[in-house]
């Protein structure tokens, strides 16, 4: 049998039968998916079983160089605590804190099916500009639901601490960047002393998502603007909810525009509205006040550009299998310019 890096099939396999209490999962069939730069996640198959019968299994990258940042019980807890809300999100299956079954805790959900857009939309789906648009406005109205939901109702009172909250994520990533710098980038610690300088009053707190963005949703195949669930919570806890839209201002280049940090170019196509756009459909749904909408955009490139750095700290250490980091530290300095120049008045 076939040893998958992180997730050897010879252990999964009789350790789900065990927890899940179902001898079919005895032997299985493990696959890495290639998404995503953090958390490893792997589709499990019974052995022989199609391929409904698939879950889904997380877990924090092997040899993580910030193992705090990759917490499985927590990036749980947020998932089983949605559950019931407006915010789809799959159903949990089971929790192991037991590091000695793979090395690492990790957690096992059910398999959602749904569009993955990544680089590109698939042939045949969400092919109009008005498709385009409320696939848009559907993803902004889950992050609408997401900061509207009453974290003490759902058991996240304790989440996090939202008092301090931003000039918390200031230091947090200003931590990470020292922690995983791969050269000397005056213009990064430069943006890091001026967010901290400028940290605007918070004008609510709710649950956030750390890293909302189109290709961390699954779309539902027949409906552009309904979205099947919410996917990667790692970064989630209780804080302003402001740094998520700036987060997704990161992730949605606009049409005529070249923003080589982007992950993908897919919200460049017609129909696809404007970042500011987004942000009005946002304060419509939330009521929220956008004046200081500029800091939560700079703050946001500067976050990406550590967790870039995190990206290439990891991949020269080996710990990030099956990931291609090719070109990723070239990302850091177009995007401390682009945090410069959202603080500084620039185009949004």
């Amino acid at each position: 049998m076939t040893t998958t890096v992180g997730a050897d099939p010879a252990v999964v396999g009789p350790y789900l039968a065990e927890a899940l209490g179902d001898r079919k999962w005895r032997s299985v069939r493990v696959e890495l998916i290639t998404a995503g730069m953090s958390n490893l996640t792997y589709v499990v198959t019974p052995e022989g079983g199609p391929d409904a019968d698939a879950v889904i299994l997380r877990r924090p990258p092997t040899g993580a160089v910030l193992a705090t940042a990759h917490d499985m019980v927590r990036e749980h807890r947020v998932i089983s605590a949605l559950a019931g809300t407006p915010v789809p999100v799959p159903r949990t299956l089971h929790l192991a804190t037991d590091a000695a079954v793979l090395g690492a805790p990790f957690y096992v959900m059910e398999r959602v099916v749904g569009v993955h857009v990544v680089q590109e939309l698939p042939p045949g789906y969400a092919e109009q500009p008005a498709e385009r648009r409320a696939l848009a406005n559907g993803l902004m109205d889950v992050l609408a639901d997401l900061h509207s939901v009453d974290a003490t109702a759902v058991g996240l009172a304790d989440f996090g601490r939202p008092e301090g909250f931003l000039q918390r994520q200031v230091r947090r990533w200003t931590t990470q960047w020292d922690a995983t710098r791969d050269a000397d980038r005056p213009a990064m610690d430069a943006l890091a002393a001026r967010l901290a300088a400028t940290v605007p009053d918070t004008q609510r707190s709710g649950i956030t998502h750390g890293d909302f963005r189109l290709d961390n949703c699954l779309l539902d195949p027949d409906t552009p603007g309904a979205v099947r669930a919410v996917l990667d919570w790692e970064m989630s806890t209780l804080g302003d909810p402001l740094t998520d839209l700036g987060m997704l201002f990161v992730y949605w280049p606009q049409a005529g525009e070249d923003r080589g940090v982007a992950i993908s170019p897919v919200t460049t196509l017609p129909g696809f509205p404007s970042r500011l756009e987004l942000a009005e459909r946002y304060a419509e749904r939330t009521g929220a006040d956008l004046t200081d909408l500029r800091w939560y955009v700079g703050f946001a490139y500067f976050k990406f550009a550590a967790i870039v750095a995190g990206i290439v700290a990891r991949s020269a250490a080996g710990a990030m299998a099956g990931k291609d980091t090719t070109g990723y530290a070239d990302k850091i300095d177009p995007c401390v310019e682009l945090g410069r120049a959202a603080l500084e008045d620039s185009a949004l």
